[in-house]
């Protein structure tokens, strides 16, 4: 309301304030007559009370003035819309916030109908809503559905309103409840999804107590709501998991708050089931645990299902050894691990001599007989860690692992003939065979898969050319190969001694600005004889004999003192990565402790240094090697996972090690376009592993178009002759010191 002007004087205060204000002009008694005297002072007080009427009057005119720029302001600077609408909805007057409901200027709007800014649904809402108005005399609300001007799609609004007193307009309010609205169709979405889902929920409180569950999860353990709520969140444990296992989903939960994976769990009746379980935390305002929310399914029959399917992808049904797609795989991986360890393995391939007299003869029945048996005394003649296959028909192969005495091969070869060449007895009959052998070597003759195999399947039919009961070799190096390892070995004593080892350094480029505030520590051998050695030739006989323990040692000492200088010069957060080999990590215990202590004495911290390891580690962790990833977790050294991709993945241990790179292996990016098998696959692991928390580093690139892609997939960060092949550490400076890639 616009406040009243002060009152005017009386006309006394008036009278008394002109009188005081005329008193030093009047005229002396001598000049004029009494009666003109007295009408000339009355002249003189009325119009100083004239006077002084207007300028009280003028005050309050400024101040009405003032209360109405006030009222306007507010008005027109209101957070609501604001409007005076006519019985046909005829807009008078509306504020600034009204005009902009409606997504035209103020000046646009006069005389326009309110009605013609709502959808065709509103619209008799509205209708009533305005005639309620007019003829109830009392506040009407309703909700609206309004269309602005050049808009979409229509706000939700909230209008109320109240006649004037004349009856002949009405002031109304409208309110956008559009946000609102929103959240409500989401709440009621989430509800109903809640209740129809498939899946079974588990809602707990802070102290693990079930507070409400889902219909889903009385369908699937026979719990009913009542039943469930107030129960602690071990209602459906089945003792089949120990406390390891509970202690490490625990461990998951309380440092990053989400775990999944599968579990045993025992339904209302008793009956064991596995599902697939995944919980997540929700937290308050203080970051304290809220509700743990659980989310899982029955998977048994799934997994018994996948099992059966994977059993019989990947075993003969005959003879129940692994089948041609597992041996490929198999042997893929044995090469990685012969590769890690430096210990060589051998591939036999076997054929039956005469098989085909045996079918012809005696019949497929009893052939699958000798196929059997012949199985069974081929695993008798390996270790458990070798690997028998039938690739089909009367074809075998074995793969003999970690050949640490070369002549176990001549052993085992020689065991298999003898066992074969003894009688068969198939159901009443007696059948007689023999065995070709062909033998290759990894590394030695080979290491390329399909050369490999291309191998001993030559050699084996040199042993039936032969004239068959006889194993082959595909070549004749195996001692030269052995006097050449020796050697190795002694020039790789020498070698740390002497100093004959340096470091060389390759930027990892973060791809989205071009910076360099990440390199990786390479090991270089300058042979005083043979030049520079390969680390693929020198790091597996070091795995082999353990003096990587001290080359490592070595590296780690050298790439530290380096890593400080940079980033006492070039940048405060430079990060080095550094290598480390399975062997260090099965054989050193508690070095790492070792490494903690050189940080600190340099004065970096555990981010100054990236750990790269192989997937194969992650396959094969001891418990002394996750409590070593562990403590490199805490002491906050950050772990690359080297590779990626090229052998199992070990996707199950990405998040139990907290990784925190994915390095794709430069097989990828090496061919890869825009039409290539291999770029999806690299958007599939970019896309994955950002899901987790987890940055990506693509390896090997070398060109523009490989990197525009690597790119626009997402990734991280890109290392590769692109831009620059490992250097030195002073050349390495140089391209620090010119800035972005």
């Amino acid at each position: 309301m616009i406040p009243k002007p002060p009152p005017l004087s009386s006309d006394h205060n008036l009278r008394q304030r002109a009188e005081q204000q005329l008193a030093p002009y009047q005229p002396s008694p001598d000049s004029m007559d009494a009666d003109a005297k007295r009408l000339l002072h009355e002249l003189q007080v009325h119009q100083i009370e004239l006077d002084m009427q207007n300028e009280s009057l003028l005050a309050a005119q400024t101040s009405l003035e003032d209360s109405l720029k006030r009222y306007t302001e507010l008005y027109d600077r209101a957070p609501v819309g604001y409007f005076t609408l006519g019985p046909d909805s005829t807009i008078y007057q509306l504020n600034l916030k009204a005009a902009k409901q409606l997504g035209l200027f103020r000046s646009q709007l006069k005389q326009q109908r309110f009605a013609g800014f709502l959808s065709a649904e509103s619209l008799p809402v509205f209708n009533a809503f305005l005639s309620a108005v007019f003829t109830h005399r009392t506040a009407q609300s309703c909700e609206l559905a309004l269309r602005p001007v050049g808009q979409s799609p229509a706000l939700a609004v909230q209008v109320e309103a109240v006649a004037d007193d004349d009856g002949q307009s009405c002031r109304m309010i409208v309110v956008d409840i559009t946000e609102r609205k929103s959240n409500e169709e989401k709440l009621e979405l989430a509800n109903l999804v809640y209740q129809a889902i498939g899946e079974a929920i588990m809602v707990a409180d802070a102290d693990n107590r079930i507070i409400t569950v889902n219909p889903a999860f009385t369908e699937l353990t026979g719990y009913t709501l009542q039943e469930a709520v107030g129960q602690p969140t071990t209602l459906l444990k089945s003792g089949r998991q120990g406390e390891t296992f509970y202690q490490t989903m625990w461990r998951a939960l309380e440092t990053i708050g989400h775990w999944q994976g599968e579990i045993w769990n025992r339904r209302k009746n008793g009956d064991i089931y596995l599902e697939w379980l995944t919980i997540s935390t929700v937290y308050d305002e203080q970051n304290k645990v809220r509700h743990r929310v659980a989310m899982f399914s029955d998977i048994t029959d799934q997994k018994h299902a996948e099992q059966t399917i994977w059993q019989q992808a990947n075993f003969d049904s005959l003879t129940g050894l692994p089948n041609r797609n597992m041996f490929y795989e198999r042997l893929a991986q044995e090469m990685k691990k012969s590769q890690r360890l430096g210990l060589p393995l051998a591939l036999l391939f076997l054929d039956l001599d005469h098989f085909k007299d045996i079918n012809d003869t005696l019949g497929h029945s009893k052939g699958d007989l000798l196929l059997k048996d012949m199985a069974q005394r081929l695993l008798m003649c390996v270790r458990s860690t070798d690997i028998v296959t039938r690739l089909g028909g009367d074809e075998f192969t074995v793969i003999l692992t970690e050949l640490h005495e070369p002549n176990s091969i001549e052993r085992v070869a020689q065991d298999i003939l003898h066992q074969l060449t003894q009688p068969f007895e198939l159901a009443g009959d007696y059948a007689y065979v023999s065995v070709s052998i062909g033998i290759t070597l990894y590394p030695e003759d080979s290491n390329d898969i399909d050369t490999l195999i291309k191998n001993a399947d030559q050699a084996m039919y040199a042993a039936k050319a032969q004239g068959r009961n006889r194993r082959h070799y595909f070549t004749a190096s195996m001692q030269e190969a052995a006097l050449a390892r020796m050697q190795l070995v002694n020039d790789l004593h020498e070698a740390l001694a002497n100093g004959q080892f340096r470091l060389v350094y390759q930027p990892i480029v973060d791809l989205a600005t071009g910076d360099i505030h990440k390199a990786e520590a390479l090991i270089r051998w300058q042979h005083p004889t043979r030049g520079l050695v390969s680390p693929a030739e020198f790091i597996p006989v070091a795995e082999a004999t353990g003096m990587i323990i001290d080359i490592g040692e070595w590296v780690f000492q050298e790439a530290t003192r380096q890593v400080a200088q940079w980033r006492a010069k070039q940048h405060v957060e430079f990060q080095v990565s550094i290598n480390k080999s399975p062997v260090q990590f099965q054989k050193e215990g508690d070095g790492h402790l070792a490494w903690f202590e050189h940080l600190r004495e340099l004065g970096l911290p555990g981010q100054s240094i990236v750990v790269e390891i192989t997937e194969g580690l992650l396959m094969d962790a001891d418990t002394a090697i996750t409590r070593q990833l562990l403590a490199f977790r805490d002491a906050g050294i950050q772990v690359s996972l080297d590779d990626f991709g090229t052998g199992y993945s070990s996707l199950s241990y990405l998040k139990k090690f907290d990784i925190d790179y994915l390095k794709i292996d430069q097989s990828f990016t090496r061919n890869l376009s825009p039409e290539a098998d291999d770029l999806a696959l690299c958007e599939a692991i970019i896309v994955m592993a950002h899901k987790l928390g987890i940055k990506v580093i693509a390896e090997g690139i070398e060109t523009e178009e490989q990197c525009d892609l690597l790119i626009a997939a997402g990734c991280d960060y890109g290392q590769g002759y692109l831009f620059s092949k490992p250097v030195p550490a002073d050349e390495f400076e140089r391209l620090l010191e010119a800035g972005r890639i």
